[in-house]
């Protein structure tokens, strides 16, 4: 396994998703490494991270004094130059092993990686076609296809130059990428990246590339399950980094008058937006509690009444929304991105409840918070349990 986002003392969905089938793979009895970043390396970095394996030290991207932001443009050298970073780092070690599975943030760094390398990378969001990952500007959903429209995302009003010269870094990214995808083999973790990458790259050779979505560890969940007498009414819980993208604002301004005596809405995580939201929104019905360990966050999860994901960028596949589903809590959020996809794992019908704007999911949140909350038995599996997702990675391992 290989990410440029590990080590790290407090790591996001991509690299949970590495250590979690990793562990599982080790587990069945295979071998596995984690290559990772070596500038964030330590002697208790795999267990740091709740890594049962060997880390090893892969790449230093500590200075990369590039000031693109100073410039005023994406270089069109710049990402390149790290995925032949770590296409390097892998090639050096490569020969010991059956399979290089890479999840990280340059999916071109397969077109630097030989043919006959059994090479397999995993894409987690839309940074296959989108430099900065989100496809989310202006604190709106990004539909831009013309390369050089990127430019206003590292500029606010870019001239003809830098618009020229993003686009031609715009342009060499998904080239690259298209070329890494035809060359080797990729997972996307939904059907929504998949066909947004084909909206951008219309003739990209997608032939080799599988869709198998995201997956969550269900024994380590259906322990931690709460008895219904546990789960608290009215508690609404929600669960990531506290930015634009993932739409906590424009929820807390929206239920503004409408939360019934009775909820109180709790907020796990942090970011740059967590001060100003606090000040305006922190009170008796809405409380941060900043960044959780994982235990203490599924603990919450399980006693809450319902969970809201209310991210307005498109999530191309919610690991918070399967733990929710695999807990056997209600979860409401809007319906875009790979979102929808999901609700396919539903214990009941409206489990997951999509709503089209935030108004409409408020109101959604306010009529359940008006019954009491769903319980049912948990099943003894869940489809995106990771041991459930592992044939299907390892056949496409051997393909």
């Amino acid at each position: 396994m290989v990410s440029e986002d590990l080590p790290g003392t407090q790591i996001g969905g991509l690299g949970k998703h590495v250590v979690t089938l990793s562990n599982a793979l080790l587990e069945q009895g295979h071998a596995v490494d984690i290559m990772g970043r070596s500038d964030r390396f330590h002697a208790g970095s795999a267990a740091e991270i709740g890594f049962r394996g060997r880390l090893l030290p892969g790449f230093d991207f500590s200075r990369p004094g590039w000031k693109e932001s100073q410039l005023g443009f994406f270089n069109p050298v710049k990402r390149p130059w790290f995925a032949r970073t770590i296409a390097r780092a892998l090639l050096r070690e490569a020969a010991r092993y059956d399979v290089v599975h890479y999840h990280g943030h340059l999916p071109m760094a397969g077109r630097y990686v030989p043919r006959g390398v059994n090479f397999v990378q995993t894409r987690h969001d839309q940074g296959s076609e989108c430099v900065i990952h989100l496809r989310f500007k202006g604190e709106h959903v990004c539909t831009a296809l013309d390369a050089r429209d990127c430019a206003t995302c590292i500029h606010p009003a870019p001239n003809t130059l830098r618009r020229s010269m993003s686009g031609m870094a715009v342009r060499r990214y998904r080239s690259e990428t298209a070329d890494a995808f035809s060359r080797h083999k990729t997972i996307f973790v939904s059907d929504f990246l998949r066909r947004a990458f084909l909206r951008a790259v219309p003739d990209a050779d997608l032939s080799r590339a599988r869709v198998i979505h995201n997956f969550i560890r269900y024994p380590y969940l259906r322990e931690r399950a709460a008895a219904p007498a546990e789960v608290a009414a009215g508690e609404i819980l929600l669960v990531g980094r506290i930015d634009a993208g993932k739409g906590f604002g424009e929820f807390l301004a929206q239920i503004q008058g409408w939360l019934p005596a009775h909820a109180r809405v709790s907020i796990i995580g942090d970011g740059p937006l967590r001060a100003e939201l606090e000040r305006r929104h922190a009170g008796p019905q809405v409380r941060f509690l900043g960044w959780k360990p994982y235990d203490e966050v599924i603990r919450m999860s399980a006693r809450s009444h319902l969970l809201v994901i209310p991210s307005v960028w498109e999530e191309p596949c919610g690991t918070t929304i399967l733990e929710a589903l695999a807990l056997g809590r209600q979860c409401l959020a809007l319906a875009r991105g790979g979102t929808p996809e999901l609700a396919a794992y539903q214990y009941y019908d409206g489990q997951l409840r999509l709503a089209e704007t935030m108004p409409r999911l408020v109101q959604q949140l306010v009529e359940q918070l008006g019954r009491p909350p769903v319980t049912v038995p948990l099943p003894d599996s869940f489809p995106m349990d990771v041991f459930n997702a592992i044939p299907r990675i390892l056949d496409f391992y051997a393909e």
